[in-house]
């Protein structure tokens, strides 16, 4: 790995996670492990071979850690260390800095990335007394979303809820941040909670 050889903290920190993809693979574990080949999918643009490589340079820099599943899954995943956990808060940071920023004409979002997305636009003020839990299913993966007194939390798996939205991570994010219409997705439950919940996260002004 490469060094500023600097010993501003800034410098250090970025002697770890500055190399390009590293902080999107971090992005990519923030909300718990993955194998491998997971990562690759949510990351299309990297090259499995560049991947391989940073996987090697965080896992040597402590951020992060492979770990064997047992039985009946038999698998290698990776996942954040309690010290590559620590970067979640300068990951939501430079999210919503970023986010400011003029959008590529190209590309999709993961379905991560767009998890993080609703965290770092929540509105407060948009959700109002609002107080309901929403389960978020995008194709195989599942989050429960919390929105309470003006705080909005989002985790993976699946839990009791209000309402249910079905679609897949493009559509959610067209009917979030590009006004799409609630046709195009799936609804169980309470269908003005979703709307009401859809309604929480303005798009950022550039």
């Amino acid at each position: 790995m490469r060094s500023y050889d600097d010993p501003c903290g800034v410098a250090r920190a970025l002697d770890a996670v500055g190399e390009r993809w590293a902080l999107l693979v971090v992005r990519e574990l923030l909300l718990g492990p993955k194998r491998f080949r997971d990562l690759s999918r949510s990351l299309p643009g990297m090259s499995q071979n560049v991947l391989s490589q940073r996987l090697r340079e965080l896992e040597a820099a402590g951020v992060v850690r492979r770990r064997r599943l047992g039985p009946p899954a038999s698998t290698s995943v990776y996942e954040l260390t309690e010290h590559g956990a620590e970067l979640e808060a300068v990951v939501l940071a430079l999210a919503r800095w970023g986010s400011r920023r003029p959008v590529p004409p190209a590309g999709e979002l993961s379905v991560d990335a767009l998890v993080l997305a609703l965290r770092t636009t929540f509105s407060a003020e948009r959700a109002g007394d609002l107080s309901a839990r929403v389960a978020l299913r995008l194709g195989d993966d599942a989050f429960l979303a919390r929105v309470d007194s003006g705080e909005f939390s989002i985790e993976r798996g699946s839990g009791e809820a209000d309402a249910t939205l079905e679609t897949d991570a493009s559509t959610l994010r067209s009917l979030v941040f590009l006004g799409a219409r609630l046709d195009d997705a799936a609804v169980t439950g309470d269908r003005g909670v979703v709307e009401r919940f859809l309604g929480c996260f303005p798009r950022p002004s550039t």
